[in-house]
């Protein structure tokens, strides 16, 4: 490694023992998962308990149409962070700081672009394209459209974050998001309570939040990081860096761009259950994204990992990636199975009080919790393939799981003995799907060839 950063500010994975490395660079983004979820979990919960079930359905309503939007930044993002580890694991500290500099230009340009149609387009697609009900349909045009007019604070915090990952740094970023989720927690009670400004308030709050995160992530950065040390050539734009972020960074958020759709489309089908039902999908989504969140933790790791040792041309070390990282995976799956069946009902007490919704989303939680071990699978996968680059399995896994996610739905819940029971078995079968795509991927040779 011919990168002189000092370990404070970076963690080089290509040497050392895999699982004390994944282990060490996982806790950190596992606990800043768990913070950055509180944004969207502290508004759910605040929406429930002190405005009222339609306020949670309307919050619940408009994450899924928001999500397609935040993933062409997210995307872009996640591409980013993998052309610097690779850089970085190859030593070339030049790629490194030219990578940087030219990703804040496409990053600022793209969060304002898809921040003001998002904003624009918010009530046609609600009223339109979701059939939103009426009783939430002005709560939820005012929370998607405050939410994405602050887009580009999350894009932001996202690439500087997913920036520092790539040079093995994990820590830094969940300094500043734990501080900015207390202020938004602080800052959404009072817009609720005191100033009665209700799903307003939280779209203001959590914005502001976010925006505070990504601003000290950056100023902090630029003062004490060495790599962050820019000289007046590294802000040039590079035509094939730029070409590189979005062929990769695009890849991939076309991936979570599908993604979104496939539940933008799914959307529609739960609203035609009525609030009660998309209260509980509401609910159990933000559980849900708990449990995701620690399996992306160590996907994002793998992909660190990964790019790192694809740069050095470690290959082996590739592999041991591999088997470590799934055996990881399968512990913790195994452990939150019982977990969800035995305390599903506490956790939906935590968002609502009302007894239908509860009963609903406990049995829900119990279904979706039997298919963690395919959903596990979809992010040890991933997590190798994105660090090499492979620009063909965002792709196939986006397409796999948009297909599943609006066909299964359609024909389930059309079951009459299901009914809306067929949103999350839809969910599960589609996670077992799209789980055997990602195992087949990673088992075929082509992707590694010219890498290793």
């Amino acid at each position: 490694m011919a990168n002189p950063i000092p370990e404070k500010y970076s963690k080089d994975m290509t040497n050392g023992d895999t699982f004390s490395l994944l282990i060490s660079f996982m806790v950190p983004m596992m606990i800043g998962n768990i913070f950055q979820q509180f944004y969207n979990i502290v508004d759910t919960i605040i929406a429930g308990k002190f405005i009222d079930s339609n306020a949670l359905a309307a919050v619940g309503s408009t994450g899924h149409i928001t999500n397609l939007f935040f993933a062409l930044g997210n995307g872009l993002a996640t591409g980013i962070g993998i052309i610097v580890s690779q850089f970085f694991g190859s030593g070339d500290k030049d790629g490194v700081r030219k990578t940087i500099t030219n990703a804040f230009f496409m990053v600022i340009a793209t969060s304002i672009f898809v921040g003001c149609l998002g904003a624009s387009l918010s009530r046609p697609v609600l009223v339109y394209g979701l059939k939103t009900p009426d009783e939430i349909l002005e709560s939820s045009v005012i929370y998607m459209s405050v939410t994405c007019i602050g887009f580009i604070g999350t894009a932001l915090y996202n690439t500087i974050s997913y920036i520092m990952r790539g040079i093995g740094d994990s820590k830094t970023p969940l300094y500043f998001l734990i501080v900015s989720s207390f202020l938004n927690i602080l800052m959404d009670l009072a817009f609720v309570i005191f100033f009665d400004l209700g799903v307003k308030g939280l779209a203001i709050a959590t914005i502001t939040a976010q925006a505070l995160s990504a601003a000290l992530s950056i100023g902090y950065a630029l003062l004490n990081n060495p790599v962050f040390k820019f000289e007046k050539k590294d802000f040039v734009l590079d035509k094939n860096i730029i070409i590189k972020c979005y062929t990769l960074g695009g890849s991939m958020a076309l991936q979570s761009g599908l993604i979104a759709l496939s539940f933008v489309i799914l959307q529609r089908v739960i609203n035609s259950f009525g609030a009660v039902v998309i209260a509980a999908f509401t609910a159990t989504s933000k559980i849900e994204n708990l449990v995701n969140m620690q399996f992306k933790a160590l996907g994002d790791s793998l992909s660190t990992y990964s790019g790192q040792n694809i740069g050095a041309r470690k290959g082996d070390r590739v592999k041991k990636g591999y088997r470590v990282g799934m055996t990881m995976m399968g512990t913790y799956a195994l452990i939150m199975i019982p977990l969800m069946w035995i305390f599903g009902d506490f956790l939906m007490r935590v968002f609502v009080n009302e007894p239908e919704v509860i009963a609903f989303g406990k049995t829900a939680m119990r279904i979706l919790s039997s298919f963690y071990l395919p959903l596990g699978t979809i992010y040890v996968c991933r997590g190798i393939l994105n660090g090499a680059g492979d620009a063909k399995f965002p792709l196939i896994s986006g397409i796999s799981e948009m297909v599943g996610r609006v066909i299964f739905p359609a024909f389930f819940c059309s079951l009459p003995f299901l009914g809306a029971w067929g949103l999350w078995i839809s969910t599960g079968i589609t996670w077992t799907i799209v789980g055997v795509t990602a195992f087949i991927r990673y088992h075929q040779k082509s992707w590694r060839k010219g890498l290793f």
